[in-house]
């Protein structure tokens, strides 16, 4: 019995190991305990180095400033003087004009009703026939107490070899009126301004005074001779109305 407890002691010596020993490795190195947050993300130095640059932007500033078209387009056009155009426009009941066109179909003139019409041309002092009207009259609105009507009118006036004028404006058949001068071709290239429409016989006689900027020249003596008075007798002397040669202008329009 006493071998045994002997035996026995000495084998619980040998297998009892302290609590809390960690076991070595064969090199007698213990390794360290691994821990859960002992991990660390690597820093991408390009990422700090964005991250420095947006920390540190800063805003340029940037001005400008905004002119508007119209300004421009004063500024371009040359300070020119104004010149002074007369002209006749007379219907002489020959060339269908003008064609009214009611599309209200109302028995009375109403909004939208459109007057096409084209009309002869003669130089302020009626020796001359110098050309056409071409264009359109667009009823605005029809005025019962003054027996007329107001258009919105959209025409030209073509002077043969020296190109045209293009106007646009109200046109009202019971007094005087101001269109503007929207443009030209010719000697009128570059024309701005306008023209002041006097009612003379309704719808047979029109006289026109045009007050042009932008030339590039003055207007050819053939064209600013001295008008005739206009009144509501006023004719073309026969030789202009005849279209003679010499009582017309280069090519004239017809």
């Amino acid at each position: 019995m006493a071998y045994s407890s002997s035996a026995l002691r000495t084998f619980s010596s040998a297998t009892s190991v302290k609590a809390g020993a960690p076991r070595s490795n064969t090199n007698g190195v213990v390794p360290a305990k691994p821990s859960l947050f002992s991990f660390k993300l690597a820093q991408n130095p390009r990422l700090l180095a964005k991250s420095s640059s947006f920390g540190n932007f800063s805003g340029t500033k940037r001005s400008f400033s905004c002119k508007s078209q119209a300004a421009s387009t004063e500024d371009s056009r040359p300070a020119t003087k104004v010149q002074e155009l007369n002209v006749y426009e007379i219907n002489e009941r020959d060339r269908g004009s003008p064609a009214y066109l009611r599309l209200s179909y109302r028995p009375v003139n109403t909004l939208g009703d459109l007057v096409p019409f084209s009309n002869k041309l003669y130089t302020g002092d009626l020796q001359k026939r110098i050309g056409i009207t071409a264009g359109i009259c667009i009823l605005i609105q029809h005025k019962t107490e003054k027996q007329g009507d107001r258009y919105e009118a959209v025409y030209s006036f073509y002077f043969g070899d020296y190109g045209h004028l293009s106007v646009q404006g109200a046109y009202m058949t019971y007094e005087d009126t101001y269109l503007a001068v929207t443009g030209g071709s010719g000697i009128f290239e570059g024309a701005y301004g306008q023209v002041k429409l006097r009612q003379l016989v309704f719808p047979f006689k029109l006289f026109y005074t045009f007050y042009l900027k932008g030339l590039k020249n003055d207007l050819p003596e053939e064209l600013v001779g001295k008008p005739v008075e206009p009144t509501p007798a006023v004719e073309p002397t026969p030789a202009a109305k005849a279209a003679e040669p010499h009582a017309t202008i280069a090519n004239y329009s017809d």
